[in-house]
């Protein structure tokens, strides 16, 4: 990917209906902020979704972790993506054998695929986990994200494991929308003798993105929008704590200016690295 082309003229060579969705909101929008949204109760769930909402062009849920879970919960949720005009992108990953993955995602409590734009998946379990996920969200518009690298200290996710995440992503290039990863795959895992696609695009989402702090303690790491966007040349920010502090002491207008923030300095990065001379 030519690193100064925009999300829209990205978008305009995509094939992957979640793919063009999500940039054409990042576009429209002028965000490419994602909010982590990691709480364990549904009212603190959806107050923090909405204030963040205007500013945001992805949401990212793990509904595993909500103890008051439901139906309604997920009503509630597609309100507000269509209220404020984000995606939902639920951070399964998914790390199990075809048959298995197509049930998690489309069956059971949750029921991902009907109201996730976006998962994602561990390559570990090798391609099978691909075309388990592919079999079910395909046909719904769906995409996914492979877990190429993560912005934990001491992380397995590299080297040779990196490079199989993205030779899975090229043959699956029809659901396979991009990456968790710290950087750009253009040329990762290419074989003596091999050329990427002329088609190739995958979008990069990276975590461990802060402004304030560089660790919490737990291993995570971060870098600052800049770092990621313009001299990493990824595609989304991911944010969580850093945006809403704690829940039980919620302040709207406080989340609301410190997602502007983020936002603002994420799309600053990328129309710096987007500037043509």
């Amino acid at each position: 990917m030519d690193r100064h082309q925009t999300y829209a003229e990205r978008s305009a060579k995509q094939t992957n209906a979640a793919a063009i969705q999500l940039l054409d909101t990042i576009d429209r929008k002028k965000t490419n902020l994602c909010v982590s949204v990691d709480v364990t109760n549904s009212k603190d769930f959806l107050a923090i979704i909405d204030a963040v909402g205007p500013y945001v062009c992805l949401v990212k849920t793990h509904v595993d972790i909500l103890e008051d879970f439901n139906r309604t919960l997920v009503e509630h949720l597609v309100q507000l993506s269509e209220k404020h005009d984000f995606l939902i992108f639920e951070d399964r990953k998914f790390a199990d054998i075809g048959n298995t993955v197509a049930l998690q995602y489309f069956s059971g409590v949750h029921r991902i695929a009907s109201w996730a734009h976006i998962t994602n998946a561990h390559p570990v379990p090798g391609p099978s986990v691909v075309k388990g996920l592919a079999s079910v969200g395909l046909p719904m518009k769906r995409g996914l994200l492979l877990l190429a690298e993560m912005s934990t200290e001491g992380a397995l996710a590299r080297g040779e494991y990196t490079d199989e995440a993205v030779r899975i992503a090229r043959t699956h290039r029809d659901f396979v929308i991009g990456f968790i990863a710290q950087r750009r795959m253009e040329g990762v895992g290419l074989r003596p003798g091999e050329t990427m696609h002329p088609t190739e695009d995958f979008l990069v989402l990276a975590p461990g993105v802060g402004l304030d702090v560089k660790g919490d303690g737990m291993g995570q790491q971060y870098r600052t929008p800049r770092q990621v966007v313009f001299e990493s040349g990824c595609d989304v920010i991911i944010v969580g704590r850093g945006i809403y502090g704690k829940p039980e002491a919620l302040d709207v207008q406080a989340v609301q200016a410190q997602a502007e923030r983020y936002r603002k300095a994420g799309w600053d990065a990328y129309l710096e690295r987007v500037k043509r001379e």
